[in-house]
């Protein structure tokens, strides 16, 4: 079943109104869009933005219950601008991004995103487009894969990680998530894994980003989205790793430099303990808030 993350902070930042319009640049299984469309009603719409083909497919239900108030496209954030302007979705009373992979990704897609599972190794969330995983692994250089191991993985071997991948495709080529565990279990020290990360995480995580450009993506999202929204707006992003929390923090800060926008969350808000022992995934979400000036 889908748990939509920090679902009581979404609504609490974003004060959803009746009438009012909104995006979610990340609708997912529709989880945070349902609870916005039930505070904004009679009037108000949700324009929802979905990348993966399969999980905009799955939105059919929602897109039913709420009928005309719902307006779903299949698409990235990194088009938000043009996407707004298409639907003449204005004015825009606030932003949501959730920038976590939805539980269908790791226990259904079969793609690869998971290293519990032996899956072929794609990692795309737009399956019409782009580089695999296996891509990267057979054919990237040897600086390339370090590059984005280091970059991306926050991986301290991220050298001999390339150099294991480089030898071992001189008699393999990579298809499925397990080579690469079983290569990561033989390269890494016996003592990697710590208390946070098991010793593949790093690496799963530098190459899903690589794959999918999620960083660039989500810079040009976030400048996107300042621009549409109306005065007032306000703009929430839930992220789960520190590069993405990085960016957030640095286009908010940037923003309010400039006196564009003033930060609601000094501190990013947390989820409790309670919701990590009913939904162990958000353990590391981090929310931050802004309201347009």
């Amino acid at each position: 079943m889908h748990v939509p993350v920090l679902l009581q902070e979404v609504i609490n930042y974003l004060q959803p109104q009746p009438n009012e319009n909104f995006i979610d640049a990340t609708i997912g299984e529709g989880g945070h869009t349902k609870a916005i469309l039930e505070h904004n009603q009679p009037q108000g719409l949700v324009l929802g933005l979905e990348r993966d083909q399969d999980l905009y497919a799955k939105l059919a239900p929602l897109k039913k219950q709420f009928s005309d108030r719902l307006i779903l496209v299949n698409d990235s954030y990194a088009y938000l601008e043009e996407i707004v302007k298409q639907n003449n979705f204005f004015p825009i009373a606030g932003v949501l991004f959730d920038l976590g992979m939805c539980s269908w990704h790791i226990d259904e897609s079969g793609r690869g995103f998971t290293y519990k599972k032996d899956e072929p190794l794609d990692m795309r969330f737009d399956q019409g487009e782009g580089l695999t995983a296996g891509d990267i692994l057979n054919n990237w250089s040897v600086n390339d894969l370090e590059r984005i191991l280091r970059d991306y993985g926050e991986e301290r071997y991220a050298f001999r990680i390339a150099q294991a991948i480089k030898e071992y495709r001189k008699k393999n080529r990579f298809v499925s998530t397990s080579q690469l565990v079983d290569l990561l279990k033989k390269t890494l020290p016996r003592n990697y894994d710590n208390h946070r990360l098991p010793f593949p995480a790093r690496t799963f995580q530098a190459l899903r980003i690589a794959v999918n450009d999620e960083l660039r993506n989500l810079q040009k999202g976030l400048e996107q989205a300042l621009k549409v929204a109306a005065p007032n707006a306000r703009i929430v992003v839930i992220s789960f790793h520190s590069l993405e929390d990085r960016i957030v923090k640095n286009v908010f800060r940037d923003a309010q430099k400039q006196n564009k926008v003033k930060i609601l969350t000094k501190k990013p808000e947390r989820p409790t303990p309670e919701e990590i022992k009913r939904n162990p995934r958000s353990a590391s979400a981090k929310l931050r808030a802004v309201i347009k000036n």
